[in-house]
């Protein structure tokens, strides 16, 4: 049996950025490895075995997405998924708060002369349908609006339904990047969804492997060179990691419980810090993220800081890693100022209150001060 793997006895609380593979998963893909390692395109024994575990996954996909198992395109992870779909819109709707992947192909799409339209951004971080549905309107048949089901940085929950009527109104289409949502929260406001983002490195799966699944036309493919995935993603697919894949969405099924379950950890540990930093995102959010900005200091030194100390945070997204500007997404929501203080904490079904009472000691420490100086919330 594969046990819970952990390279340190650090306080991982960075779970949005990717989730250590369950046991389960690795066991499957040991499994895979010994017997489904052919490739999966090819007729022979070896490569019709590799096929089952991609075709399982892919029954699994379609039966957690609510579409047809034929409409499920593998991809690499979620920002495949995202490109393929949007690339090639003749126009789109979308905000600064999606995840670069959504954002940088609408910046593409206007140098190229396509209507891009974008959205405000309320301090709230979630939009509004009024002016969602005001942005639709003149716009190209065919024209997508491009919204996370749940933002990446401060977990901040969009109302998908709601969306997708104003957008099915003004005769276009709706593409839901649900890479954080998926297996966290209930996915009911997606089955209106015209295609959905996910990636498996977010449900403690393997990384290197995600999908696109869709409703009506197909996407027009980014790649050329062969005819897997229906040649709508040309190249040899992995049946080791999509075997790892479909038991993470198999599990996946009984995890909204599990995170819920988190909000009560999260909301302790946001009592805690909650004289000496401010939350980021006021709306209905994920139960297990908090984005908070801590005046006076950097993000990115604060996480270093922490980091020293065995606690592993972040001060944006992962995809931005490296870069000198603060978190766009914060940026947007609440200003510049906001954005360079800002720290994200996602925590995950493995961690415990002896973990963020770890966190709370090493957070006072980078910040000098000592625990009964910082008075709790009732």
């Amino acid at each position: 049996m594969v046990s819970e793997l952990a390279a340190d006895d650090a306080v991982y609380l960075d779970w949005n950025a990717t989730t250590p593979p369950r046991p389960e998963v690795l066991e499957a893909m040991l499994r895979a490895a010994s017997h489904a390692w052919g490739n999966p395109a090819s007729t022979h024994g070896t490569g019709r075995r590799a096929r089952v575990e991609v075709e399982e996954l892919r029954e699994a996909l379609g039966a957690a997405l609510g579409v047809h198992p034929r409409d499920v395109v593998l991809t690499s992870g979620g920002t495949e998924a995202n490109n393929l779909r949007l690339v090639d819109a003749p126009g789109i709707v979308t905000s600064r708060l999606e995840h670069p992947s959504v954002v940088r192909v609408a910046e593409a799409l206007a140098a190229r002369g396509r209507p891009c339209r974008w959205l405000d951004v309320p301090e709230s971080g979630r939009l509004d349908v009024a002016r969602v549905a005001e942005a639709c309107r003149d716009l190209p048949a065919g024209a997508w609006v491009a919204v996370q089901a749940a933002n990446h940085e401060t977990g901040v929950l969009q109302p998908v339904a709601e969306l997708a009527d104003v957008v099915h109104g003004a005769g276009l289409l709706l593409h839901v990047d649900a890479v954080q949502a998926f297996g966290k929260v209930g996915l009911s406001g997606l089955s209106e969804a015209d295609s959905i983002a996910v990636a498996s490195h977010k449900i403690r799966g393997p990384k290197g492997i995600g999908a696109l699944a869709f409703r009506g036309a197909a996407p027009r493919p980014l790649l050329l060179g062969g005819s897997q995935e229906r040649g709508l993603r040309p190249g040899t697919v992995d049946p080791i990691a999509a075997a790892g894949f479909r038991v993470a969405v198999e599990l996946s099924a009984a995890s909204p419980g599990r995170w819920a379950e988190l909000a009560r950890l999260r909301d302790e540990l946001e009592s805690w810090l909650g004289a000496v930093s401010v939350q980021n995102g006021e709306a209905p959010r994920l139960p297990h993220v908090t984005n908070r900005s801590f005046p006076g200091w950097r993000g990115d030194e604060l996480v270093a800081a922490l980091d020293l100390l065995g606690v592993r945070v972040s001060s944006g997204s992962a995809c931005a890693a490296g870069t000198a500007e603060p978190s766009p997404v914060i940026s947007a929501m609440l200003g510049r100022e906001r954005a360079v203080s800002a720290v994200r904490m996602s925590l995950g079904d493995t961690t415990t209150l002896e973990q963020l009472e770890r966190a709370k000691v090493a957070f006072f420490q980078v910040l000098g001060l000592g625990a009964s100086k910082v008075s709790r919330k009732p």
